[in-house]
């Protein structure tokens, strides 16, 4: 009661205390009446019984998604590590198959002899078909150079050289071919040679190919394997996509087979 007889300049002082316990002494005496001072810690740090509290909701919330990113990073990584491993399984097992083993020598549609080696450092997409094919070659021809023009709009990519080998050399001369790559791609190479040479590529390649018989117009069908072949900078097979395969499917491979290749000749 002292401080209250104080007078109003002890009022303020009174801001700082908290009133814990109001007991009353036993026959109507005076109350006595005990005070703590306020915490300055804040309300959010502090629980009910003046026991310090742990991590507001914030910083639990912000734990838990680091955690969950942490968490999330890691699967990423080693999901990338195992299709890493596979991809490089899958590259091991079709080297040993020995698909493009050997040189070849043919003409484009200039009449340029090509061969092999002319394409050493370059990652080339390969197909073998014929001009007068009805459908399927210009499919997967179009398929193929479409995989071209989006790998092309990458600048960091190193470029993709298209070729086209026929399967039918007696009409796919260098004139035929001239006239039939020309409305795929300006890059696109057409390759052209004897019937010994076609079938010495064809069987290097692992490649299928039989000329049906001729109707009265004497004009026949090939039949023939349906394969994009892919080829390294070394000038190996490094994979191959059927007609299931779609252009960004093949578009994908071949950023991956970029980015894990390491030159076994340098």
């Amino acid at each position: 009661m002292l401080l209250l007889g104080r007078g109003p300049k002890a009022w303020p002082g009174l801001r700082q205390f908290k009133s814990l316990i109001l007991p009353r002494t036993v026959g109507g005496q005076a109350l006595h009446v005990r005070y703590q001072l306020l915490s300055k810690q804040g309300p959010t740090e502090t629980g009910g019984q003046g026991q310090p509290q742990g991590p507001g909701l914030r910083t639990r919330l912000l734990i838990t998604a680091l955690f969950g990113a942490g968490l999330g990073g890691a699967w990423l990584a080693a999901r990338a590590e195992k299709e890493q491993r596979r991809q490089q399984q899958r590259t091991e097992a079709l080297r040993q198959v020995a698909v493009g083993q050997g040189d070849f020598s043919l003409l484009d549609q200039h009449g340029q002899a090509r061969c092999k080696a002319d394409f050493r450092g370059q990652w080339v997409l390969l197909y073998f078909g014929f001009t007068h094919c009805p459908d399927i070659c210009p499919d997967e021809l179009e398929k193929l150079v479409q995989a071209v023009r989006q790998l092309e709009a990458e600048p960091a990519l190193p470029p993709v050289q298209p070729i086209f080998i026929t399967v039918d050399p007696e009409r796919d001369d260098v004139a035929a071919m001239a006239r039939y790559v020309q409305d795929f791609h300006p890059r696109l190479l057409g390759l052209t040679g004897s019937p010994e040479q076609i079938a010495q590529v064809s069987r290097s390649y692992r490649v299928y190919y039989s000329a049906g018989p001729k109707d009265e117009d004497q004009d026949y069908i090939v039949d023939h394997s349906i394969a994009i072949y892919l080829l390294n900078p070394d000038g190996l097979f490094t994979d191959y996509y059927g007609r299931s395969r779609s252009a960004e499917q093949i578009v994908n491979s071949v950023r991956q087979h970029m980015a894990t290749f390491c030159s076994i000749l340098s």
